[in-house]
């Protein structure tokens, strides 16, 4: 076996005759008759080819090799391991097909092959492993469909094929598995109505994203899943409401629906869901555009873990409730664009001190940008574009130094760039692009050195000489400042933006001619 590894760690240079082999690196032998029992490979950066002589210790019960760079086919002799209770061979190079032969270890109770080059189709003799409780083949290339004999292993408490090519309906059979606690079949090309599922009371984890599935939620959903925690069933072609029955689910930690086409009000209990950490709607066709569409997120208050709610891209109408100040301070994400929103930014988000995203663009919001949003001292990302905001930048946004997009675009924003704005050292996109922006550009704006990803001014009423400061900011790849009202020499120092990819200065009063600094760009 040795000859056939490459240990650039010398992890197996004790596997000699000098010393005897149950004190070998990484094998255990059994207390009575001295035999191999166990080889433990982990992490050690072994690779090669696991040796068809492994067939030979037939009193082997653990092959643990993960993290390695084992290569080639999984050995036949493998199958003739009958005592064989674990096989763990997750985040190698193993490639070819899932063995036939290991539906003879009927022993096995953990076969975990995630993050390899496996494909061909699910073997149907896999269900022969009636003591299997982990099925772990995540991430390989394996296509065809899941073998309805699945239903046979009675003892499986784990199914995860997520992220391979799988297709077709999810047989019905699954309903037999009936101690099965996590369920996985994401990113992959499933189709048909949501397996029977919804009556396994042991499952926690329901994850199912990310596939071709259609139809609705059961009336019932929720109701015999008291021990669930996460629903993710995003990225389908589900349709239909939002029933309550979920909130009888109430250990639910995450529930993620978002990128279907639910549709109607959302009328889910929430205030039952006191565990809820991460609620993510978006991308569906909920709201109706009516005034009372954001009630369900008082119930919300109840949440007091929730850190993610995401609502963009539906339909909701109605204002942002004051009860936003009541939502749990370990916030944090709140994403509401794209939706039907009007009125102001209440004031109170202020108290969610921990946000470190916040999006309401794209929706019908007027008003002023609060100065108390310069108390959101965590904010990374603030997203206010294309609303009716009106009334001045205000000078408290300095306040937010881990800002790193700041974007202001499409509003009807007035008054001067306030140079506090330099305070935010981190930012890496600045867009003001389409307000009603005047005076100069501040040279503190200038010296953020961060800045690399986008400066766009254009379409405003900014005036002066555009400052030579510009050449401070060398990790830039757009910068627009078109369609103002800037006048002067356009400045040789641009030639110092050497990243630069995107420049535009059309539409202003610039005299003379292009540096020639420019043609280094």
């Amino acid at each position: 076996m040795k000859s056939q590894l490459q240990d650039p760690l010398g992890v197996t240079s004790s596997w000699n005759n000098s010393i005897n082999l149950c004190q070998w690196t990484g094998v255990t032998c059994g207390h009575r008759r001295q035999r191999v029992t166990g080889l433990d490979l982990r992490h050690q950066s072994v690779g090669g080819v696991l040796s068809p002589f492994v067939g030979n210790l037939n009193f082997l019960r653990s092959i643990n090799l993960p993290n390695n760079s084992f290569h080639g086919k999984i050995p036949h002799e493998v199958g003739n391991l009958f005592r064989l209770q674990n096989l763990t061979l997750t985040n190698n190079y193993f490639l070819g097909k899932i063995l036939t032969d290991l539906s003879h270890c009927s022993n096995v109770m953990k076969f975990e092959a995630s993050n390899n080059k496996l494909e061909a189709e699910i073997p149907v003799e896999i269900s022969n492993l009636l003591m299997l409780q982990i099925l772990n083949i995540a991430e390989n290339h394996l296509k065809g469909q899941l073998p309805a004999s699945i239903g046979n292993l009675s003892a499986l408490q784990e199914i995860d094929v997520r992220g391979n090519r799988l297709g077709g309906r999810i047989p019905s059979t699954i309903s037999h598995v009936r101690n099965l606690i996590s369920f996985n079949v994401a990113r992959n090309q499933f189709s048909g109505m949501i397996p029977p599922i919804y009556n396994i009371s042991s499952l926690q984890y329901i994850f199912i994203h990310t596939n071709r599935f259609h139809g609705s939620l059961p009336l019932d959903n929720g109701v015999n899943l008291p021990n669930l925690r996460y629903f993710s069933i995003s990225g389908n072609n589900l349709t239909g409401s939002l029933q309550d029955s979920l909130s009888n689910a109430t250990n639910l930690q995450g529930l993620e629906i978002n990128g279907n086409l639910f549709s109607g009000k959302v009328s889910i209990n929430f205030s039952r869901l006191q565990n809820l950490s991460r609620l993510n709607l978006g991308e569906n066709n909920l709201g109706t555009g009516t005034t009372n569409d954001l009630d369900f997120i008082t119930l919300l208050t109840n949440c007091t873990k929730l850190e993610v709610l995401d609502l963009h891209s539906n339909r909701f109408g109605g204002v942002l409730p004051f009860s936003l100040a009541n939502l749990s301070t370990t916030m944090t994400e709140i994403a509401i664009g794209s939706n039907q929103i009007s009125g102001t930014i209440p004031d109170v988000i202020a108290n969610l001190v921990n946000l470190n995203a916040l999006g309401v663009e794209s929706n019908q919001l007027a008003g002023t940008i609060p100065l108390a949003i310069g108390e959101l001292k965590s904010l990374q990302m603030l997203f206010l574009n294309e609303n009716f905001l009106r009334g001045t930048i205000p000078s408290s946004l300095g306040n937010l130094t881990l800002l790193t997009q700041l974007i202001l675009e499409v509003n009807n924003l007035q008054g001067k760039i306030p140079p506090s704005i330099g305070n935010c050292q981190n930012l890496i996109l600045l867009t003001t692009r389409k307000n009603k922006l005047s005076g100069t550009v501040p040279r503190q704006l200038l010296r953020i050195i961060t800045l690399s990803v986008l400066l766009d001014l254009s379409d405003n009423l900014l005036s002066g000489h555009f400052r030579t400061k510009v050449g401070n900011l060398k990790n830039l790849v757009s910068l627009d400042i078109s369609s103002n009202m800037f006048s002067g020499e356009i400045p040789t120092t641009l030639g110092g933006c050497t990243s630069l990819e995107y420049l535009g200065m059309q539409d202003n009063s610039f005299t003379r001619s292009i540096p020639s600094t420019l043609s280094s760009l």
